[in-house]
């Protein structure tokens, strides 16, 4: 709390909670112009209190990436409380992106050296610095990464190329890292074995971390194989399955302490596999109960949305990301324009869906998409304090 607010100010006449309760109601971008209006208000925007309770709708993000030019690389920031984008500066485009979550982006890439150690770094979101932490103690692209609630990173699989080739004989050790601790990376055990053969990178799995637990959940894409990093324990619980019937392709949110899957069916529940038809595709979520795996469905994507953001031919370009509550589904293709929807997951039914606005153009083609949902961080995202005024 600030106890000195400016004295005659009708600005600080409003009580300091009052202030935070009413300015944490506002769009991020409301806040941020809020915090130069008086050194009162900044105090209560720039208060640790208030970041963290009005930042916890996680954004979406989508960095568009073309490999011939890189000057047409583009990233953008969907804001669910304002239902808009936002245009992220190019310091948020760093070349090695592959990942966001907890609050961070992260970028991974080969030395330039002897070319066997993988620098990792991190920025806040949505457009803060980056700093490098230390080289990853095994050389990997597309590895998954989590944010505890300690602020900690943990790294679980990817892809080691060996002489342009994927190293699928490698299981890569988990590796966990304290940013405000520094030094070096801690190796764990790798992810189990049953994962390897289905692919261990980002493209062939999904994760979200439940925090409470301090447990990292895998899930296979394709394969629907599941399993856990216990963080305290450092290691990894016995590989279930979780795959309901009819599941094309599938992946894990958490919101809050709930597992949340979320998969693209080819029939009804029940029913058995076949053909991809349009009129039997729907997109589903289910609530899980991580002990027992069993599942309970929450939502289904209506057909208009379905229409959106599903092609009957091209399904693998469907994505799904999601943190705390909030579930995006877009497609990856350009000709779709990145079309995407969001299904927000409140304590009781009916989960709601709808559709977001386009991005803002022009909009660049991309020769690669990243995309993931993450709460940001508010204090990358306030201007730098006015200066003391000056001495009568």
């Amino acid at each position: 709390m600030d106890p000195n607010p400016e004295p005659g100010s009708s600005w600080t006449r409003l009580s300091w909670d009052l202030t935070d309760l009413i300015l944490s109601l506002l769009p991020v971008g409301s806040i941020i112009r809020s915090s130069v209006v008086c050194r009162h208000w900044r105090s209560v925007v720039a208060d640790p209190s208030f970041r963290a309770r009005s930042t916890g709708n996680p954004w979406f993000f989508l960095h568009g990436r073309n490999s011939v030019y890189h000057k047409q690389d583009q990233a953008f920031g969907y804001d669910p409380v304002s239902d808009s984008w936002t245009r992220l500066p190019a310091r948020s485009l760093h070349p090695d992106l592959f990942s966001g979550a907890g609050g961070f982006s992260f970028a991974c890439g080969f030395g330039s050296g002897s070319g066997s150690e993988t620098r990792f770094s991190y920025a806040p979101l949505p457009a803060g610095p980056w700093t490098d932490a230390p080289p990853l103690s095994f050389s990997r692209l597309n590895p998954l990464v989590g944010v505890l609630d300690d602020g900690s990173f943990l790294v679980v699989g990817g892809a080691r190329f060996i002489g342009g080739l994927v190293d699928i004989e490698d299981r890569l050790a988990t590796e966990l890292y304290d940013p405000g601790a520094g030094g070096a990376w801690e190796v764990c055990a790798p992810l189990p074995a049953e994962f390897r053969s289905g692919g261990s990178s980002s493209h062939w799995l999904s994760s979200c971390v439940l925090r409470s637990r301090r447990l990292l959940v895998v899930l296979g894409t394709y394969s629907g194989l599941l399993s856990a990093f216990d963080v305290a324990r450092r290691e990894w619980a016995p590989v279930r399955a979780l795959r309901p019937a009819g599941v094309l392709l599938s992946s894990l949110v958490a919101c809050g302490e709930k597992l949340v899957l979320t998969g693209l069916c080819s029939a009804p529940p029940g029913a058995g596999g076949g053909d991809v038809e349009e009129e039997g595709c729907v997109f589903r979520l289910w609530e899980v109960d991580y002990e027992s795996l069993s599942i309970s469905e929450i939502a289904v994507m209506p057909r208009e949305l379905m229409s959106l953001v599903f092609e009957e031919s091209e399904f693998a370009s469907l994505r799904c990301v999601g943190a705390e509550g909030l579930v995006y589904v877009f497609n990856e293709d350009h000709h779709r324009g990145y079309t995407a929807c969001v299904c927000e997951i409140g304590r009781r039914p009916p989960c709601r869906w709808r559709k977001l606005p386009p991005l803002p153009g022009p909009l660049n083609r991309f020769h690669k998409v990243v995309a993931f949902a993450s709460p940001i961080n508010f204090h990358s995202l306030l201007p730098a304090p006015p200066p003391p005024p000056a001495p009568d």
